[in-house]
């Protein structure tokens, strides 16, 4: 008598590991795109409070009018460092950034990427100019020349969303160190404007919360992006392009928090403290608070919204082989 002997093989067809399904994927994509919406809606809605306030209001106004003229104090040797800032911001270098940032994504084998860096950088520039130029109006409540309406700042947009868009396309282990930076390029380009007298706080706070909407959109876009298989070959895989480790991710996090919310402190009493003296704006100090108040609440801004730009940015990307 033969005895056949046959190895047991499972009907059920082998996934590979990159494609097997975790139950708990789709319940943390859902919570990603959720709080990604949440964060753009609660940012736009900033945009218009910001309007309300000190555009819309007589207090607002002069509030920010002292700010405004407490720019000149110290100005010449400030503005020396502040021009050339602002002289980077331009129609050319946003071109060269979206592309470079386009082949960074390309390269990394991001091919969704690219088109999300796109839509970031053209959907909040476009958005900027829109409020500014046919939303958002200025009253003339007789506090100073009508400008016309100067909010969002563009040049704060330009360099907010070109910081966001490299946020977006490089490494992960490179992304703590590249929130950083855009806070600080953030700052800088929105501080240079208040030197310059080119825009007052309220602009440049609204044009970061409108770069903070739209890379929360983007952000939403690559949570709901089929995850594709890691390729071997990327020409950035960086040595398997490692997460940042959980140590590196809290202390960048905790630390743009942390000088987040003491900038914020700050700039909540200085413009407490110009808002309760509008009898005395005329004073020196008095300009000098308001416009230190603006300059902190700046810096509060920036911070605060490169922090949730890398942790939304870093939970979107969670699921994917290589961020």
């Amino acid at each position: 008598m033969r005895v056949t002997y046959r190895c047991p093989v499972s009907d059920a067809p082998t996934l590979p590991a990159t494609e097997r399904r975790d139950p708990d994927a789709r319940d943390r994509r859902v919570v990603v795109v959720a709080v990604a919406i949440g964060v753009a809606v609660l940012s736009f809605a900033g945009v218009f409070v910001l309007w309300r306030v000190f555009v819309d209001t007589l207090a607002g106004q002069q509030v920010e009018n002292a700010a405004f003229q407490g720019a000149l104090y110290g100005q010449t040797q400030l503005w020396r460092v502040a021009e050339r800032v602002l002289d980077v911001v331009s129609v050319g270098f946003m071109a060269v950034v979206l592309v470079a940032a386009m082949v960074i994504a390309a390269l990394r084998r991001r091919w969704s990427l690219a088109i999300q860096v796109a839509v970031l950088m053209i959907g909040a520039n476009l958005t900027t100019q829109l409020l500014k130029n046919f939303v958002l109006y200025r009253p003339d409540l007789g506090v100073e020349a009508d400008y016309g309406n100067t909010l969002p700042s563009g040049h704060t947009t330009a360099a907010a969303s070109v910081s966001a868009a490299l946020l977006l396309v490089v490494p992960p282990r490179v992304r703590p160190w590249a929130a950083v930076l855009g806070a600080g390029y953030t700052t800088a380009t929105g501080v240079s404007t208040l030197i310059g007298q080119w825009h007052r706080p309220s602009d440049v706070v609204a044009a970061v919360l409108v770069v903070l909407a739209w890379t929360a959109i983007a952000c939403a876009m690559v949570a709901l992006t089929p995850a594709w298989p890691s390729t071997a070959t990327g020409a950035l895989r960086l040595a398997g392009d490692p997460p940042p480790t959980p140590a590196t991710m809290r202390g960048v996090v905790a630390g743009l928090v942390v000088v987040g919310a003491g900038a914020g402190a700050a700039a909540v009493v200085a413009l407490s403290h110009t808002w309760q003296n509008l009898a005395d704006l005329d004073a020196r100090a008095e300009k000098f608070t308001a416009y230190f108040g603006g300059a902190a609440g700046v810096l509060m801004a920036s911070c605060l919204a490169f922090a949730i730009m890398l942790v939304l940015r870093q939970a979107a990307a969670s699921r994917l082989p290589r961020g």
